[in-house]
């Protein structure tokens, strides 16, 4: 059914990338529903991928990108067929496949408006037999998109009355709200959005405990929940492929998501201590001043960032002598001060640059549809430059081996792969494989992938670390840090973040962040309406008369504490800790020594990620599924199991209202005040705090003061919060290499007994099991 245009653009390199059958395993069974065939395939028991097309061929091709067929598990499920439909069971889940209709002459409304297609309907029932989702609807539909005769694509899944949606990626447009419940977004990489920029990663998850991966790298719609109808419909596409996961908790669903799309790695520790960016820094004086400031104010610091324009042009991947002439010493005196090195490495090609004939020559570009090269966008004046074409192997292996020559060798340790949606927006244009438009979304994932299977592969005992704008199914696979991109430096941005965030960490993508006081360029004057709570007066220089900014950054950092990651950055003046102020270089100071102190506790939080795929920056659903109140709920979240986080996002705020979720009493992270759930409280909240409660039962590692993650890390204290008997697994390794993958790591098993008031530890690190005991810190006695 796919027919490609004929055109320069598709070359031998296309087959490469097509799907066979040979390299698949076969499905469980090949329907035939009237002409409709319906493919049944298990990735373990409680992944079924469902595909449904009206060519054989198209069902039979396996998944598409992102997906990885290798983990395709059909042994925990029975098949049987008979006139009631086909059933496919296992212990997790049971998936039946309606029987063809039986003969009936159409209608006179049939025959003008039904669809051609035949009817293909499932229902999906949990492990308790309950139906929790049913299929109820398909289309293709004929159209012609960019030159190619396709199909617009799609499904539609009933709908409960009391169910809530989440994920799908990143979405910038809510101000609080967390369901998507309601909503029809378009999922699909869009720099240009207005609330910020949108990314598609097309995983929704389900209040009914499940969740569907819509394969389709196209731009898609979703329809959640409108008129008692979600759906998925993409704009090109010859099949509908999809995959349920069933799960009784979100550990259940989220492993279910790592078999299908790849396991998300640990990061190097030093992923998880502050990163100092900013938009550009001039020269590698300016980056070692601000290194060696930090080490002598004795702010902790892990990370030093070079951004664009370090080059000579956009393309030449190179190092400007003149700004950097001894990039290998640089590097050299930050790994002496215990920090490491990211460098933006650039997939545009300005015409001018020394590699653009070549690329051009070799078809290394993404083309238009006579198979010249795209340079820039009209629509964007500041767009130059031909871009790289991720979907050709050997584009990819072009790109990694100057990367790594002219840049990564002179000591940087690793990559910040900017402009990874991309910019150069790929409809209309052609990829090797074929259209943008039906590939739009893939552009980060191969280009990221490519990259990071490289960069293993040249060091292969050094944990890969990217930091990538954006993402697709499969990106967390990857070892890549995302951000946000490139948003405003305003309340109303920082408001956004935190729903933004949940539904993306929801998606998949655990590692998720953003810049730290907003990237674009600071407004000329402020709009606030209220005095501003940190004086800013003796920071003029740098925020001009945004009066309230230094305030801004302040709670932003705050928040920013409680986040995967943590990066400064901004297209202004100065971008480090002590450029804001006195009063907000306190305050900020203060909240980087705590980021630190919880490296032990947030590192273990990568290790149960790593574990089960699900996300440690968690929405209150995930934890509180039998309390109602939360569903909704995308202005404070769960930061690991213990600390429920609100950060203050209006400017003036000195107090907030925060819910406590019911099933769980609360203690104040700050006072130790304990407070009982299922309610709300107005929560005091000064500049020099946002609302942080700890569940009870909770039991947190503190570590002790390090300048960097590269010191070896002692605990401090084992702060126990009392009420309910609790358990920690506090996680330790080299911090850098895979050996975490062979079991070189430690597992102390830390059990707090509340009746009897006493802390025990066993196994993993026998020094620290033993002196336990006396670290101990029982809250609130």
């Amino acid at each position: 059914m796919r027919l490609l245009a004929h055109t320069p653009v598709f070359t031998a390199l296309a087959s490469i990338f097509a799907f066979t059958t040979s390299a698949l395993a076969a499905p469980i069974a090949t329907l035939d529903r009237d002409g409709a065939y319906v493919s049944v395939e298990a990735y373990g028991p409680n992944v079924v991928h469902v595909t449904i097309a009206v060519d054989k061929d198209e069902v039979l091709k396996g998944p598409g990108y992102g997906i990885l067929p290798k983990n395709s598990d059909n042994a925990a499920f029975r098949h049987n067929g008979g006139k009631d439909g086909d059933v496919f069971t296992s212990a997790a889940m049971t998936v039946r496949v309606n029987p063809s209709p039986p003969p009936s002459v159409p209608t006179q409304g049939q025959k003008y408006f039904a669809p051609s297609l035949a009817p293909v309907g499932l229902q999906v029932l949990n492990a308790k037999g309950e139906q929790i989702v049913s299929m109820n609807g398909w289309e293709m539909s004929p159209q012609t998109v960019n030159t190619e005769k396709t199909f617009q694509v799609g499904a539609s899944f009933s709908v409960a009355g009391d169910e809530h949606y989440y994920g799908m990626g990143q979405n910038q447009e809510s101000l609080g709200a967390l369901d998507l419940r309601g909503r029809v977004l378009d999922c699909k990489h869009w720099y240009d959005a207005p609330a910020g920029e949108s990314v598609c990663v097309p995983f929704m998850v389900s209040s009914k405990g499940y969740g569907i991966v819509w394969d389709n790298p196209s731009a898609t719609r979703f329809v959640a929940g409108v008129n008692g109808r979600t759906a998925f419909q993409s704009n090109v596409g010859e099949r509908v492929s999809f995959f349920i996961i069933t799960g009784s908790t979100p550990e259940e669903i989220y492993s279910g998501y790592a078999r299908v799309t790849g396991k998300t790695p640990i990061p190097p520790k030093s992923a998880f201590g502050l990163i100092q960016s900013k938009a550009r820094y001039d020269s590698q004086q300016e980056v070692l001043r601000v290194a060696n400031t930090y080490r002598q104010k004795k702010y902790p610091l892990d990370v030093m960032v070079v951004d664009w324009f370090y080059w000579t042009r956009m393309g030449q991947m190179d190092i400007d002598p003149a700004q950097f002439p001894d990039p290998k010493g640089m590097n050299k005196q930050l790994h002496d001060m215990g920090m490491e090195s990211i460098i933006s490495i650039w997939p545009r090609y300005e015409t001018s640059s020394r590699y653009f004939n070549e690329l051009d020559h070799k078809g290394y570009l993404i083309k238009d549809k006579d198979g010249k090269t795209v340079d820039g966008l009209p629509f964007r004046s500041d767009r130059t430059g031909g871009l790289i074409d991720p979907t050709n192997p050997a584009a990819r292996k072009w790109y990694w081996e100057k990367a790594r020559d002219n840049i990564l060798s002179q000591g940087f340790d690793y990559p910040w792969l900017d402009e990874t949606e991309p910019d150069l927006v790929p409809s209309g244009f052609f990829y090797s494989i074929g259209s943008g438009d039906r590939y739009h979304n893939l552009f980060p994932l191969l280009h990221v992938e490519g990259v990071a299977e490289n960069l293993r592969a040249w060091k292969p005992n050094k944990r890969v670390l990217i930091l990538s704008r954006a993402a697709y199914l499969g990106s967390q696979r990857t070892g890549a840090l995302f951000w946000s991109s490139d948003i405003q430096p305003t309340w109303e941005a920082l408001t956004r973040q935190v729903p933004t965030g949940l539904n993306m960490t929801a998606s998949g993508i655990a590692y998720w962040g953003n810049d730290i006081g907003g990237w674009q360029k600071l407004a000329p004057a402020t709009s606030a309406t209220k005095t501003p709570l940190v004086d800013p007066s003796d920071a003029r220089d740098v925020v001009g008369n945004y009066h309230d900014y230094p305030e801004l950054l302040t709670r932003w950092f705050q928040y920013g504490t409680f986040l995967p990651t943590l990066r400064l950055h901004g297209d202004r003046k100065e971008a480090d800790i002590w450029s804001f102020g006195k009063q907000a270089e306190a305050v900020m100071a203060r909240f980087d020594k705590l980021r630190y102190q919880l490296i032990p506790y947030i590192y273990s939080q990568a290790k149960f990620t790593h574990d089960t795929g699900a996300p440690f920056m968690r929405p209150l659903w995930m934890d509180f599924a039998n309390d109602p109140n939360v569903a909704n709920i995308g202005t404070q979240y769960m930061f690991g199991p213990a600390f429920l986080v609100a950060p203050v996002t209006q400017q003036g705020q000195t107090e907030k209202d925060v819910y406590l979720p019911a099933g769980a009493d609360w203690y104040n992270f700050w006072t130790n005040e304990k407070l009982s759930g299922g309610r709300w409280v107005k929560v005091a909240a000064p500049i020099d705090q946002i609302p942080v409660f700890v569940k009870a039962g909770s039991i947190v590692p503190m570590g002790a003061e390090v300048q960097s993650t590269a010191s070896k890390q002692a605990i401090a204290s084992i702060n126990v919060y009392p009420g309910k008997s609790g358990e920690f697994r506090l996680y330790d390794d080299d911090g850098v290499s895979y050996d975490y993958e062979k079991g070189k790591s430690t597992v102390t098993q830390l059990k707090w007994d509340d009746a009897a008031g006493k802390l025990s530890a066993s196994g993993g690190d026998a020094a620290l099991a033993r002196s336990a005991s006396g670290l101990v810190k029982v809250i609130g006695k």
